[in-house]
């Protein structure tokens, strides 16, 4: 039997960021949920069916059967909605009415990595791995910076264990929309996490939930 909702992704940091996601909320709520692994290497993405999904042409997208297969496409757009319908309890996320600030906290950290992280450090992984030719002054600018902004989630953390909510903060959509980014830093040309000891504890503290482990093995 088919599972109420259906993934389209594959192995990428954007792709992880919703498998994450989705076993974190199977752990808490027995959540389930179907996979379809995307060749991304044969431009599957980028065949007309998929087009109908996300005019984008990109991964993840997710359809929900339970609300007239319903696609969301853009992969922090999935995490708002997933919690949204999904995470009832608020459990990796803030209420919007009753706790405005946090919720707005986290939102601004979502913004700050889709806008900044993702896109900046996506370059870099391009030009230190994949480009065809070697560019020096891309990788340069791109890998500088990626550590810039990693700089600024070290400014965040530093007394705190989590980017949002209240006190040293908790774990919440603001932590696995970007950790999954960070992971690949190698790819960036960034060999280390050790110039920011704050965020090297915060990804490992992260990446060592079992949701987290189970999220990164998908598809």
């Amino acid at each position: 039997m088919s599972a109420g909702l259906v993934l389209y992704t594959a192995p990428t940091p954007n792709g992880h960021k919703v498998s994450v996601f989705l076993e974190e909320l199977k752990a808490a709520y027995g959540l389930q949920y179907d996979v379809e692994r995307i060749d991304i290497s044969k431009n599957t993405q980028k065949e007309p069916w998929f087009i109908k999904l996300n005019p984008n042409g990109r991964i993840p997208v997710l359809v929900d059967r339970n609300r007239n297969n319903f696609p969301v496409f853009e992969s922090a757009a999935i995490l708002l909605y997933l919690q949204h319908h999904y995470d009832k309890e608020n459990k990796f996320a803030f209420d919007k009415d009753s706790d405005p600030d946090n919720w707005s906290e986290m939102i601004q950290w979502i913004f700050f990595a889709h806008g900044g992280v993702g896109p900046m450090q996506g370059q870099a992984n391009h030009f230190n791995k994949y480009a065809p030719e070697d560019i020096p002054y891309a990788k340069k600018r791109y890998t500088e910076e990626t550590k810039r902004l990693y700089g600024v989630l070290e400014i965040r953390l530093q007394d705190r264990d989590y980017l949002a909510g209240p006190g040293r903060g908790v774990y919440s959509l603001a932590d696995l929309n970007v950790i999954p980014w960070i992971r690949f830093h190698k790819i960036a040309g960034i060999e280390t996490l050790d110039e920011w000891p704050r965020l090297k504890a915060w990804v490992e503290r992260s990446v060592a939930r079992p949701g987290f482990q189970a999220g990164i093995t998908v598809p």
